[in-house]
C-alpha cells in the first residue's frame, strides 16, 4: 500500500495505491476531509476510485485520485460561494 497526505486550503486530502487482489496493478482510493472552523469533518470516502480500474504503478494510482479530490474540493468551494 502507498499514502499521500496533503492539506489544501482548508481540506485534508488522504490519498492511496491499493495493490489489486491478484497482483494486477493498483486501485486508487481517496478520503476528503473538511477541516473548517476547526471541526474535521469527512466529506467524500471512495475506496474503489474508476470502479476499481488497475493503475500499473502505484505513482499513477495516487496521482489520479489527487486529481479526483482537487475536482471534489473545487465543486466543494463553488457551492459554499
Amino acid at each position: 500500500m502507498h499514502f499521500d497526505e496533503r492539506k489544501i486550503g482548508e481540506y485534508r486530502v488522504y490519498t492511496g495505491a491499493l495493490e489489486g487482489p491478484q497482483g494486477d496493478g493498483y486501485i486508487a482510493a481517496l478520503v476528503v476531509m473538511s477541516e473548517q472552523g476547526g471541526v474535521a469533518r469527512e466529506l467524500v470516502r471512495d475506496e474503489s476510485l474508476a470502479c476499481g480500474h488497475r493503475w500499473p504503478s502505484p505513482d499513477a494510482a495516487l496521482a489520479y485520485a489527487m486529481t479526483k479530490a482537487q475536482d471534489i474540493i473545487r465543486k466543494q468551494a463553488l457551492l459554499t460561494c
